[in-house]
């Protein structure tokens, strides 16, 4: 009886230790998941068809991406392509430079013209300005030249040099301006004197110095006269 019990008691510690020990929980499927997807089978699934992996795990271009080779008449098409269109743009360039030398060649030679045809107008002007103004100048020698002559005859030949020179005034266009009796304008006229007369208007030119003249709308002097009032 004792040996029984004594079997008893050597056994149950054993049970407690068994009963102690817990049965370890299942791993979660997520965990299990990298696994699967890792296995090699699942690689070559994910992999298409017809390619393979570079080093570094890039894929490498498939056959069908590569453009396709072309044969040497090709290429010599190209190339006689090429040369055809590198003449014509040196020619097209020539042509350009040429007429750009032409226009350059001509604008210079426009611009000398317009400048010796500007000399010209004004040696043009001057001299038929001077022609009108030459019977005044023989005139006026010809009195010189005479040793006798009366007080009569010398007025009377001053009387012609002065209407001659009025007619050449005329062939210019030149005008007098200044006259006793006009109102005053500072425009044509240049006041060097100022007098009070009642029977004057206010502002009137009452005396001329020296005459004006010009020619258009341009004045060429103005005219010295005496205002009143």
């Amino acid at each position: 009886m004792e040996k029984d019990v004594q079997d008893k008691k050597m056994k149950q510690p054993a049970a407690a230790e068994e009963t102690d020990r817990k049965p370890a929980a299942p791993k979660p499927e997520a965990e299990k998941q990298p696994a699967a997807e890792n296995a090699p089978g699942k690689q070559e699934e994910a992999r298409p068809s017809g390619e393979k992996p570079e080093k570094g795990g890039k894929p490498a271009v498939s056959a069908k991406e590569q453009p396709p080779r072309k044969s040497g008449e090709e290429l010599e098409k190209e190339i006689d392509q090429l040369q055809k269109k590198l003449k014509e743009a040196e020619e097209k360039e020539k042509e350009e430079k040429d007429l750009l030398l032409r226009t350059a060649a001509e604008y210079d030679n426009f611009r000398k013209r317009t400048a010796r045809e500007k000399e010209s107008a004004y040696s043009d002007a001057v001299s038929e300005t001077v022609q009108d103004f030459l019977p005044v100048e023989d005139n006026l020698e010809r009195a010189l030249a005479q040793k006798e002559c009366s007080v009569q005859d010398l007025r009377k030949g001053v009387e012609m040099v002065q209407k001659q020179m009025q007619t050449a005034l005329q062939k210019l266009g030149v005008e007098e301006m200044g006259k006793e009796g006009e109102p005053f304008d500072p425009g044509v006229h240049n006041a060097i004197a100022h007098v009070e007369d009642k029977k004057s208007g206010k502002n009137t030119v009452t005396k001329v110095y020296q005459k004006g003249y010009k020619i258009g709308d341009k004045v060429v002097r103005h005219a010295m006269v005496q205002v009143a009032n």
